[in-house]
């Protein structure tokens, strides 16, 4: 398994790891599978044009395997080779899934002795359904604390600047659009007025104006936009290119 995410998004780990691994005989004489995990993160310019050809490469005794969040990312010379399956949760199955992973994540919190408020559980498992992964990175996140209560709503209604300004700061393209990808179920005005009230702190004098200008152009053209993320990580990059940080 590849996570796209990570080292799947660099070309040496196609010339070098795949190849090898496609290249190489099955121990049992089967046929071999590699799993492309987040697949929709990988460079489109890049890494998804060097899959294509290993397709049609090993295609005969490889298999491929795709997973995304978000389809649309995967280039349509890939969406060719590959057999889509979507997997779309029926509304009348919904509750149930729910409930059992309410049970599941209150196994964990007990099995870890964290104390904490079932209505709170729900509330927060029906904010994120069904991405359950989030679930459990802001439990994890806030069960230091030693309590699950009202508390953790209350920290996931407010927008974290700090992971942004980092990767802002430290040119890491990545980290940013992950960033806004894990906050766009915030309102996009609340998104760009925290952006306004908080980067003078962040940013050296002399790119204040200039963010203030790019602020207002993105929030103006997201009324307009058919996609609100790429605006978004459209506007940060801007920032992030034409801005000093402190």
């Amino acid at each position: 398994m590849v996570n796209g995410s990570d080292e799947g998004r660099n070309i040496d780990t196609v010339r070098t790891t795949l190849t090898q691994f496609c290249s190489s005989v099955s121990m049992t004489g089967k046929r071999k599978a590699i799993i492309m995990d987040e697949a929709d993160y990988m460079n489109a310019d890049s890494v998804q044009p060097a899959l294509r050809g290993f397709i049609e490469r090993f295609g005969n005794n490889v298999s491929f395997i795709f997973t995304a969040n978000y389809r649309s990312r995967i280039i349509d010379p890939i969406h060719s080779r590959c057999a889509v399956f979507d997997f779309i949760i029926p509304n009348n199955e919904k509750p149930k899934i729910a409930e059992n992973y309410l049970k599941l994540c209150e196994g964990i919190l007990e099995k870890e002795e964290v104390k904490f408020d079932r209505k709170v559980l729900i509330e927060l498992i029906m904010k994120y359904f069904p991405d359950f992964r989030r679930v459990l990175n802001e439990l994890q996140r806030y069960a230091v604390s030693g309590e699950i209560d009202t508390g953790i709503l209350t920290n996931l209604n407010e927008i974290n600047l700090s992971e942004l300004v980092n990767g802002l700061r430290g040119k890491k393209f990545s980290e940013v659009r992950k960033w806004v990808n894990q906050n766009m179920d915030q309102d996009t005005a609340k998104l760009f007025r925290k952006l306004y009230d908080n980067f003078h702190q962040h940013l050296k004098p002399q790119s204040v104006p200039q963010a203030v200008l790019i602020i207002a152009d993105y929030q103006y053209k997201s009324a307009f936009v058919a996609d609100q993320e790429i605006n978004m990580v459209a506007c940060l990059t801007e920032i992030m290119v034409e801005c000093s940080f402190k």
